[in-house]
Formats: structure tokens, C-alpha cells, sequence
């Protein structure tokens, strides 16, 4: 008798643990945040700090990319990025292999000042010499990297005390205020100067089998909404020979968009779907539109649907 009741009490008891078990082993809902991109930066122990930088891939393409960093006040934490920005600066051990820095190495951060959004660097005269194809991308480099951080929207560019209003090679006007309206690895495809959308899309770009984000700010003439040109463009996949990928299916549509407040809701065909019969999509094609969205939409929530159902909620933290 004794040891029947002791069985019934050992099975109650592992049954329960094994409920309890269960309960923190499968995942509440389907909600990601881009916080949890996957970066190349492998060696980075997960505890540490780490941030959001634009360096050149080995393809010569800025690219999205994470370092550790010491920093959380605002100029410091600027201070220390631009310093991993500078080729052999006292930042360079933090560069992840296959990736490289952008400013000139004798490059010096003179000063660094940040009031309401706007962030004051002053940088060196070595700044500028670079050569006329890469001067665009030296720019895109800082402004991207700088307004990455929490609070800063807008850059004030100087050198040696001036503000940078042109860019020495190739004479290009730049605004006294720089933000990521200037593009980032920039893609014309224009039949004419009327109607140009820019539109800022994010592609997959690898090394050594590790997968990373790289943004192409493209400008045609379109009328569409944005989000439906960045759903046709990673359908249709990068421009032959970037050595970008999109792992999006060719025949995915989006079939309706609403935005509510701070939700942008996107209905898709089951194409969205990498495998039809568990109907998951790969994090992939996930992260590459919801970077692109976060770079052309101020909303910090997106809603997947597919046949009228909530797939997956992605939620928009911190990551210009």
C-alpha cells in the first residue's frame, strides 16, 4: 500500500515538473526584436556592450555591423565609435574580421559637442583625403555610425573649425545638417528627374559562411508606396554582380499594408513562408525587411499576416 501511494506521489511530482518544464521551454508568442539581430561578431561575449557601425565589407560596401563598446554617454560613446572609424586608430582590435575601418588613419577628433539631437563633430583635415569614390561613403560611414546611437538625429560635420559644406572631389553640396536622408551605398536607376522616390533597402552580405546586413539607398521613379518597393526589390533580389543576397521568394506579394499610430500591419501570400506546412519565415528575410522599415518608416511595431492571421510581431527597438 505504502509503496503504491509513494508511486502515485512520484509520478504527480514529475509530471509537475515536467508541465513547469514545458512552460519555459516554448516560446509564449512569435515576437522578435531587432535588438536580437544576429551581427559578425562572434568572438564579442554576449555580457558585453556592444554597438551599431557602418564599416567597409570586403567588397567595399558599408555594412551593418556590431562592436563592443565601454561607452554610454552620448559624446563618449561617439567619441569611441569614431575612433574604431579611423584606419589603425586605437579602436581597431574591435573590428570583426572581414570588415575595415573608413577614415583616414592620421585622421584626429578635435572636438565633439552633443545638444538636443544635433551632435558637433570637428574633425582634421586629413579627413578629406581620400579619393573621389570614396568620399560619399567616408560621409555615409560617420552620419550612419553617429545616429546609431539613442538621441542623436542630426550631424554637424566640421573640419578644422568649418563646417563641411562640400565634399573636395567631387564638388557635391552637402546641407549644414547631416542625416541619413543622404543614402548609403547609393543605387541610381532613374528614366527621369521627375517623381524620385529614395528608398532605403536592406540586403544580406557574407563572409567566411557568417551573414551580415548591408543597406543600398536606391533612387527611382516610382509612385508606389515604400514598403511595397522594398517587398519588390527583395523579391526580385539585388542588382546583378553586388555580391548582395535577399532570401526572400521571388513570388512572395504583399497583399495589403495598413499603419496604425505606431503599427505598420503588412498582409503577404503564403510565398512569405519558407517552409508552407510549419509556415515559419526565415529570420533572414525577417531582419532585411524589418531594417528597411525601420529606416524609412517612424513606427516601432510590424504585424505579419498572412490569410487574415497574425504571424509574427516584430518589434522596432533602438537600432538606427
Amino acid at each position: 500500500m505504502l509503496k503504491k501511494m509513494y508511486s502515485r506521489k512520484i509520478l504527480a511530482t514529475t509530471a509537475v515538473l515536467f508541465a513547469l518544464l514545458l512552460v519555459y521551454l516554448v516560446p509564449k508568442e512569435n515576437t522578435y526584436s531587432l535588438q536580437d539581430i544576429p551581427q559578425k561578431v562572434s568572438y564579442v561575449d554576449k555580457n558585453i556592450k556592444t554597438s551599431t557601425i557602418y564599416l567597409w565589407d570586403s567588397n567595399h560596401l558599408l555594412a551593418r555591423t556590431e562592436v563592443p563598446t565601454n561607452n554610454t554617454e552620448v559624446t563618449s560613446l561617439a567619441k569611441e565609435l569614431l575612433h574604431i572609424l579611423i584606419k589603425d586608430g586605437e579602436g581597431n582590435d574591435k573590428i570583426p574580421s572581414g570588415f575595415q575601418a573608413v577614415l583616414p588613419s592620421e585622421t584626429k577628433i578635435l572636438s565633439i559637442g552633443f545638444e538636443n539631437d544635433i551632435l558637433k563633430v570637428d574633425l582634421s583635415k586629413e579627413l578629406l583625403d581620400v579619393t573621389e569614390t570614396e568620399e560619399e561613403s567616408l560621409i555615409s560611414s560617420i552620419v550612419y555610425t553617429l545616429t546609431s546611437i539613442e538621441g542623436i538625429e542630426n550631424i554637424i560635420l566640421y573640419v578644422d573649425g568649418d563646417i563641411l559644406s562640400k565634399l573636395p572631389q567631387s564638388k557635391i553640396n552637402l546641407p549644414s545638417t547631416l542625416n541619413r536622408k543622404i543614402g548609403i551605398n547609393k543605387e541610381y536607376d532613374l528614366k527621369s528627374f521627375n517623381d524620385i522616390t529614395s528608398v532605403t533597402v536592406y540586403y544580406i552580405g557574407s563572409y567566411n559562411d557568417d551573414y551580415y546586413y548591408v543597406p543600398v539607398t536606391k533612387y527611382l521613379n516610382s509612385d508606389r508606396e515604400k514598403i511595397k518597393i522594398i517587398i519588390d526589390e527583395l523579391a526580385s533580389g539585388p542588382t546583378y554582380g553586388s555580391n548582395l543576397m535577399s532570401f526572400l521568394n521571388g513570388n512572395t506579394k504583399l497583399l495589403a499594408t495598413e499603419q496604425e499610430v505606431d503599427t505598420l500591419f503588412l498582409t503577404f501570400n503564403e510565398y512569405i513562408f519558407s517552409d508552407m506546412d510549419e509556415r515559419n519565415i526565415l529570420e533572414e528575410v525577417l531582419y532585411t525587411i524589418e531594417l528597411s522599415i525601420a529606416e524609412n518608416y517612424d513606427v516601432k511595431e510590424v504585424i505579419f499576416e498572412v490569410d487574415n492571421q497574425e504571424i509574427y510581431k516584430s518589434v522596432l527597438k533602438s537600432i538606427e
